[in-house]
């Protein structure tokens, strides 16, 4: 029987974790019987990206029992309805969305066919949803008198990092019961069979547990320095791997802000902007072999001093770098990595926070009740993770392989099929004759839907070349018409009735004043 839970590390992915295991896991009452313990050294600074979060986060806050409005005040945050792709596909003006929200009907109609039958109209992501348009808009994705975490347009947030995993460690600690260690792991004893027997602190005895989590960062320090688990680089598929970030202000307090993380397109990589309510952050991520740090800070600046409401005191850019990939194995013995530790690649379509959800969500259901149970159970964890890995990996690929920027070294590269997986150009050559399906993968716990897929896909501005319309879609015409006129409708009233971000949070304050 699990006990004990050690998590080594603290950060986003440490909190998270301790959070979500002591959440559902309860550590009070008579039926308490699973222990969590979070151990940090006191030198380890918080990486402080992953500032943009999946709606998943709405029910890890909802679970945790943090209240909605302590969060948004607490932690700086602000709503993420979309990811807005700019200069993905020609390299100008171009752009679209990737909204929170799936397509009208989804699930009972798949609008794409009937988009695709009448011409392609448009941008397919305005033909069947209408939160690119609140996006545009400066909008909130809900009216001020809905609950918390209730909403008109699915979302999810922007938040300050550091603010965050505050907010956490002191609601852990205070709430949940998670213990907290400030201590170097100075070193590991181990069982006969290998496992973890316990972690040798620098100051005190050793800690003993019966499920270790490595929450350590890029140091891995009990998958990759104790266990020596492989890494496996994905550099050859993402030639990211440097970023240099800033945060920069808002020049004014009543500054719009935007309700949608934006990926403009570089000739080399991207850069993020990430809208909270005081503050901006944005950073540049790239290929340290296609250009230098400098080149990349000067474009970042660049990009900085070109947007007039933004402060423009001077910033000072960190550099942030890292091996694209993951682990071989990320189950080893009685200790499972989580977070930056597991792997990390750039922060397209903001996966990282989404996987410790889904990691931590299913270790807390699952802890093991014996020492034969947790074999099982890290065989399996390991081939589910390693397919979400490889889900992720050919979601961002995605992005690169559709465009038709040849401007640079790096695009024409990403155009080169000999970087594709096999995964990926089977997909692709499917979706030459018929759209993403809502259960075309045999993946059980798919991190993107077919709507997302979708979604990228007609707005990077792929066309099936086999397409035979007709069929089902036509017996569905009335269907598909009644969805598509109460779409139509709800979407102008809601886009009329919502007030902007700014609005929402100037009433937020208001209230709690």
């Amino acid at each position: 029987m699990i006990t004990r839970v050690v998590v080594v590390g603290g950060g986003t992915a440490g909190w998270l974790t301790a959070g979500i295991i002591a959440a559902k896991n309860p550590l009070v009452g008579e039926n308490s019987h699973t222990e969590v313990i979070l151990v940090e050294s006191p030198d380890v600074k918080n990486l402080g990206v992953g500032e943009g979060t999946w709606p998943t986060m709405r029910d890890t806050l909802r679970l945790l029992g943090i209240a909605e409005k302590q969060f948004l005040s607490e932690c700086d945050a602000s709503f993420k309805q979309a990811s807005k792709f700019v200069g993905w596909q020609q390299g100008g003006e171009d752009k679209y969305y990737h909204p929170f929200t799936a397509p009208a009907g989804f699930g009972a109609v798949n609008l794409v066919e009937a988009w695709h039958d009448e011409g392609c109209p448009g941008d397919f992501e305005s033909w069947v949803c209408a939160q690119g348009m609140a996006c545009e808009r400066y909008q909130a994705p809900k009216m001020p008198q809905l609950p918390e975490y209730a909403y008109n347009f699915n979302y999810g947030y922007h938040l300050s990092a550091d603010k965050f995993v505050a907010l956490l460690h002191r609601h852990c600690t205070e709430q949940l019961g998670v213990q907290y260690k400030s201590a170097h792991v100075a070193g590991i004893q181990s069982h006969p069979d290998g496992a973890i027997a316990a972690i040798e602190l620098a100051q005190g005895e050793p800690l003993a547990g019966d499920l270790f989590i490595d929450c350590s960062g890029f140091s891995a320090r009990l998958i990759g320095q104790h266990y020596n688990v492989p890494f496996v680089s994905k550099r050859h598929i993402l030639f990211n791997d440097t970023a240099v970030a800033a945060q920069v202000n808002h020049v004014g307090d009543q500054t719009p802000i935007a309700s949608c993380t934006v990926a403009t397109a570089r000739p080399h990589g991207w850069v993020w902007d990430i809208a909270l309510q005081s503050r901006r952050g944005i950073g540049h991520v790239f290929a340290s072999e296609l250009t230098t740090e400098s080149q990349a800070e000067d474009a970042l600046r660049a990009y900085i001093s070109s947007d007039q409401s933004l402060s423009q005191k001077a910033i000072m850019p960190r550099t942030i770098r890292f091996d694209p990939g993951h682990r071989a194995r990320f189950w080893e013995h009685n200790c499972v990595a989580i977070g930056v530790s597991a792997g990390f690649v750039e922060p397209l379509e903001a996966t990282a926070l989404v996987l410790i959800e889904k990691s931590a969500e299913w270790i807390a259901d699952q802890l093991p009740r014996s020492r034969a149970a947790m074999a099982v159970l890290g065989k399996r964890y390991n081939e589910m993770t390693d397919a979400r890995w490889s889900e992720i990996i050919d979601f961002i690929k995605l992005h690169y392989v559709l465009s038709e920027r040849r401007d640079s070294h790096y695009w024409q590269a990403h155009a080169d099929p000999a970087s594709w997986t096999d995964s990926l150009q089977d997909a692709l050559q499917l979706w030459q004759s018929q759209p993403p399906g809502l259960l075309e993968t045999n993946l059980r716990q798919e991190l993107f839907s077919s709507a997302s897929k979708q979604y990228v896909l007609y707005g990077m501005g792929f066309r099936s070349q086999d397409w035979q319309p007709g069929g089902i879609t036509s017996l569905r015409k009335p269907l598909i018409e009644r969805v598509r006129r109460e779409f139509l409708h709800n979407g102008d009233k809601l886009l009329a009735q919502l007030p902007t971000n700014r609005e929402y949070f100037n009433r937020l304050k208001a209230a709690s004043a």
